[in-house]
Formats: C-alpha cells, structure tokens, sequence
C-alpha cells in the first residue's frame, strides 16, 4: 500500500497506562506496535483521576510507552464509585441500592451497558470533533467499555472511517459461566451485530471465544482471529531460576476477584501441605494484586481470610509496579496460578507465569483454556479444580520441583513460553490488520 502522508491511528483504549488494570499490558502494546509500524497513533483514554477510584494507578506503566503516542484524556467519570458524601444528592444518601438501580438504568438507556452506557455521547461527539481537526486512516476500539463500538460505529458511518475491533473476551459470550450472554435479537444483540458487520477484523484471546464468534456470525467469519494476550520481556529475568533451596517462597500475582469459599478451599490445601510435606515446614505463600474496586480496594472478606492465615505463612502484599514484575519473579521458588471461568477464560497471567520457568500450581476449573496452554508445560502440576487431596499434592510437587528441576528442564518452560511473547504476538496481528486494510483501500491505496 502506498501512502503520501503518515497513516493515522485512533485507538479507543480505556484502561491504558497509567491506568491499573488487567487489559493494560495488552492496549500498550497495541498502540506501541502501531507506533513501530509507522502509524501516528493518538489514544482516547479516560482521564487518570477515574482509575485512580477504580483499581489505582501504576505510573511505571509508562515507562515503554512510544514517545510518539499521542493520549488525550477525557473527563468520563463512573459515578458508581463516587465515595464523596459531599456530593451526594438527597436520594443517593437515604436510598443508595434505588440510586445506583436508576443511575444504571440510565446509563442502559443511552446504550445497553449498565456502568458505562451514559458515555456514548461525549465519546461520539470527541471522535468526530478529532477526526474533523485531523483524518484518521484507521480506528481500533479495544472492548470494554463496548460503548466506544458506538463511537466507533458513528465515525465509520458519518466520515468512512474503517474500525476493527479487539473484543478481547468478546460481548455476546459468557466467559465466566460459559454459554451466551445475551440473545441476538436483544437490544446489545442487534449492537453487536451492527458494529460487526461494518468492522474491519475481529481480534479474540482464545480459540473458544473465536469459534463462538464464528458460529454466530458465519457470514462474517473471516474477519475474526485470535491475538492472544501474551508475556512482556520486561516481566520476566533473564536468567533462569535455580534449583531452590528452603524456606522455599510461593508467589501468585494477579486480579485476587475470588469469591471466599475459594480462597477457603485454596487455603485450607495450602495449610495441609505445609503440615504434611517436609520442604513446605516453613514455606510461605505470598499474594500480591488488585484486591476490590474503588472503596472496597483492600479490604473485603478475602482480605480478612489472607489477614487470618498469616500464621500459615500467608501474606497479601497489594498490587506491584509493572517495573518490579520480574525482581517479584526472581524472588519466588514456585508460582500458584489461580483464575475463575472455564472453557472460555484464559487469564492474561498465565503467559507471564510459563515465562519464569517456575514450577505451577494451578487452581481453577479442569476445562479451561489456560489448561490448554499448560498443558505442555514440563513445570506444570496439573489441574483437579478446587479438590483437597489433589492440591494438597500439587504443592508438594510443585516444591519437589522447586529444589531439584535442572537447567535444562528450566530452558524447555522457557523455550514452551517463548512463542507467547506479546510484542511477537502483536506484530503478526498488525501486519494481518494492514493487509486486510490494504485489500480493502481504494485506487489511490487510501485507506478511508
């Protein structure tokens, strides 16, 4: 494709750095790669003071960002987060369950998104002032919120603007419990299928989702490809663990959204194991991530749980600098990977997690996509979900390979992770969203 100018990236990325959130890792590198590409990427983002009520903010997220990204922050805030009094109204201090009912039902009123609905309009109104200042070539929205597909949508109805779309863990699936979430000729339905049949491509994490995705829309299949999350270099030492020597130190770092009968049943195995397996006497286990959104950040009924089990060697550590990722790594003997879902979920950590070359403890569903990973990890303990006696043993050889797996063993998790590597990841998928654009361009090779 031939270009006179610099080609123009609008990338609807909420959650971008410095944002803490699980999708960050994965909207920079998006951007970034983009940036690398020759694109003059802009991000629309929300402004820092909104994440900083939802999950917080980590400013070292920053540090690999392209110079040349340009990020302009929009005053969109979640009122559902608000912890003000001050600012509350009458019905919101006397009847808070009824406000936050109407203030959603509001939101949905706007577009079927209950939390972030009310945004469509300052969002469609900023892409069109944007692109009206100066054309962009290309947008990207990157879901959640899926009301940036509306302003997506407009730009490309109204200006012929193309969008593609990175659904991540997609709309109409539900990863958690599996299944549909909603039905097609519901109103978030006839939406998706709108903004679906006008995108450009459809990237997805996993192979499940995908398929979803092409057996509801077969017409459209060949839109959709899998861009798996991945690890970043920076998250993981370069050198390769050694064999560990007592005390030895469990890690798990990831979103902590469990429910308590979970953290119960992970605790109690960790407990008999320690009880009952020599080189776990005196191991300790510790936590590290978001723990709760905005006023219940850090302090919920699974907090108290880890709290109570410090005499187990158990410690909750908050969440952890994207820079000091892998000196946490480093730090620890075996890794516990815990996540919720099944067949559909992968988890971004899991990537990160194949990467160190640790040992793995896994706790989650049998039937779940990062099985289908692990299940080549030569590290890897197995899964059984929540069963006792399996966890009890899963620690045990887990801590068994801690002390004795070798150098070469070490090189072949490494080697099993190596393919995962997110910037690898991303260019291949940008390269096959510049080729379906370059396809699609007009005579001039003009994108829009």
């Amino acid at each position: 494709m031939v270009h006179d100018r610099t080609r123009r990236l609008l990338f609807l990325a909420f959650g971008f750095p410095p944002a803490l959130k699980s999708s960050s890792y994965r909207l920079r590198e998006i951007a970034n790669t983009f940036a690398r590409s020759g694109w003059e990427v802009t991000v629309l983002n929300a402004e820092q003071a909104m994440w900083e009520n939802e999950f917080g903010l980590d400013p070292s997220l920053l540090d690999d960002v392209e110079p040349s990204i340009r990020v302009i922050e929009l005053p969109l805030t979640r009122g559902d987060l608000e912890t003000d009094l001050r600012s509350f109204d009458e019905e919101r201090a006397l009847h808070p369950a009824r406000w936050l009912a109407q203030w959603r039902e509001a939101n949905e009123a706007a577009f079927p998104e209950p939390t972030f609905g009310g945004w469509r309009d300052p969002l469609e109104r900023t892409v069109l002032a944007l692109h009206d200042e100066q054309p962009f070539d290309l947008v990207v929205v990157s879901c959640v919120p899926y009301v940036s597909l509306a302003a997506a949508l407009r730009l490309h109805e109204e200006r012929g603007v193309p969008f593609a779309v990175d659904f991540r863990d997609g709309w109409s699936v539900d990863v958690i419990a599996g299944g549909e979430a909603f039905a097609a000729d519901s109103e978030p339905g006839r939406w998706e299928r709108r903004v679906l049949e006008a995108a450009t491509s459809l990237w997805l994490v996993n192979e499940p989702i995908a398929e979803h995705y092409r057996a509801r829309y077969p017409e459209l299949a060949e839109k959709v490809r899998v861009v798996r999350n991945g690890f970043d270099r920076g998250s993981v030492a370069e050198r390769l663990p050694e064999p560990a020597t007592a005390p030895l130190r469990f890690g798990y770092l990831g979103t902590i959204n469990f429910k308590p009968p979970f953290v119960k049943a992970v605790l109690a195995a960790w407990r008999e194991a320690r009880a009952t397996h020599p080189l776990l006497a005196d191991a300790t286990w510790h936590w590290h991530g978001n723990l709760g959104a905005g006023a219940s950040r850090g302090s919920s009924e699974v907090a108290q749980l880890l709290t109570a089990a410090r005499g187990d060697g158990v410690s909750y550590g908050g969440p952890v600098p994207k820079r000091e990722v892998a000196a946490l790594y480093e730090s620890w003997d075996a890794l516990t990977f815990m996540v919720i879902g099944g067949a559909f979920m992968t988890s971004g950590k899991v990537y990160e997690c194949m990467a160190s070359a640790l040992p793995i403890v896994s706790a989650h569903e049998p039937v779940h996509d990062a099985s289908t990973l692990l299940a080549d990890y030569p590290l890897w303990t197995g899964v059984e979900g929540l069963d006792h006696d399996f966890l009890v043993g899963a620690f045990g050889r887990a801590a068994e390979l801690a002390v004795s797996t070798s150098a070469e063993q070490r090189a072949a998790a490494r080697e099993h992770a190596e393919r995962f590597e997110r910037s690898r990841i991303m260019r291949e998928a940008v390269a096959w969203l510049e080729q379906r654009l370059a396809v699609g361009a007009g005579p001039e090779g003009v994108t829009r």
